[in-house]
């Protein structure tokens, strides 16, 4: 049996952020306690298989274009889509091996596009995570 995953929520570094958010965790505030739910289930379901071998039967989705690189926690509810961004660390030993790094987040309407803001928000985030490797301790 495959050893599952660690789920770490990146954590802005000090130099970038003097509160240290945890945007992830921000976006999570903006969503009902059911939905959070679902998501962390997914993120559970994704850290036992793991990744390489989760089937994400619509929930778990590899990004392109831009967003290649990223994973996207996708659920549904209270009107709107939910994505859930995240990256994969493989053998990790900083993070105490292969983890899901979860980035950020946002909601958008039923059968609408993300904002091209929203998308760059995740890709800075991103880059600031791969900069700095600071997690929600």
């Amino acid at each position: 049996m495959a050893t599952p995953w660690l789920i770490h929520f990146f954590q802005r570094h000090a130099g970038d952020d003097p509160g240290r958010s945890v945007p992830a965790i921000d976006f999570f505030d903006t969503l009902s306690p059911k939905l959070v739910a679902e998501v962390q289930a997914v993120l559970d379901a994704v850290a036992d298989a793991p990744p390489p071998s989760f089937s994400g039967g619509g929930k778990w989705e590899a990004m392109h274009g831009d967003m290649s690189g990223f994973f996207e926690v996708r659920v549904r509810g209270d009107g709107k889509n939910h994505r859930v961004f995240c990256v994969l660390e493989r053998d990790a030993t900083d993070l105490g091996g292969s983890s899901i790094v979860v980035i950020d987040g946002l909601s958008k309407p039923k059968r609408s596009a993300a904002k091209p803001k929203d998308y760059r928000r995740a890709l800075a985030m991103r880059a600031e995570w791969e900069c700095r490797r600071t997690v929600l301790e």
